[in-house]
């Protein structure tokens, strides 16, 4: 039985000369259903949580806003909690830069603000970033594919792997795979490369 290969690197806009750069700073070492800690599960968090919640949006908020500044990019900052997590998302044109290279430099910079929560708060923080709606986009684009790869794999029996993904994509890839009855996915391989693998149940 062979495997299918399956190439999902999403579009790649046009960055300015000036693009941010950064090293993504992710240490994922989650397998199957490994990726569970970057997306949160459902459910509202009590009042004394939703109040930490809140604060750590408003720390990160902070510390954005003096980002946006240096960098001298204008974006409104947005804040939200949601399934247990703050969700803080910076709105604007021409956030490319933020963004980068399928998402590097926002995962990059997602982790720098999760830092600079703890370091106020005393307290890991798993709040999710998003710039100009990108995570969204993306979300709905891999749960289609997902969704879409699974019914192949199902019809074919033949296994595929798909291309390699960040924590938040690999999540979003197992949760659609998991509504699907007769496949089911796993993670394999090492960070940058770690992707997704859509299998028939035995």
């Amino acid at each position: 039985m062979s495997d299918t290969d399956i190439v999902t690197e999403p579009a790649e806009a046009t960055e300015p000369a000036e693009a941010i750069e950064a090293d993504e700073l992710v240490d994922e070492t989650i397998d199957e259903g490994d990726d569970a800690d970057d997306e949160g599960d459902e459910g509202d968090a009590p009042d004394g949580a939703n109040s930490l919640l809140v604060q750590e949006g408003d720390i990160a908020a902070d510390y954005l806003e003096r980002l946006l500044d240096i960098v001298d990019y204008d974006g409104d900052i947005d804040l939200d909690v949601e399934n247990d997590r703050a969700i803080v998302a910076i709105v604007g044109t021409d956030l490319q830069p933020l963004i980068g290279n399928r998402g590097e430099t926002l995962d990059a910079l997602q982790e720098l603000t999760r830092l600079a929560v703890q370091q106020k708060t005393g307290n890991r923080s798993r709040l999710m970033l998003d710039v100009s709606g990108h995570r969204q986009a993306r979300r709905l684009e891999l749960a289609e594919l997902a969704t879409s790869t699974a019914g192949r794999v199902l019809a074919s029996g033949e296994a595929a792997r798909l291309a390699p993904m960040n924590p938040f994509e690999r999540k979003v890839v197992h949760d659609a795979v998991a509504d699907v009855d007769g496949v089911r996915s796993e993670s394999e391989g090492e960070e940058p490369n770690r992707r997704v693998v859509i299998l028939a149940d035995r």
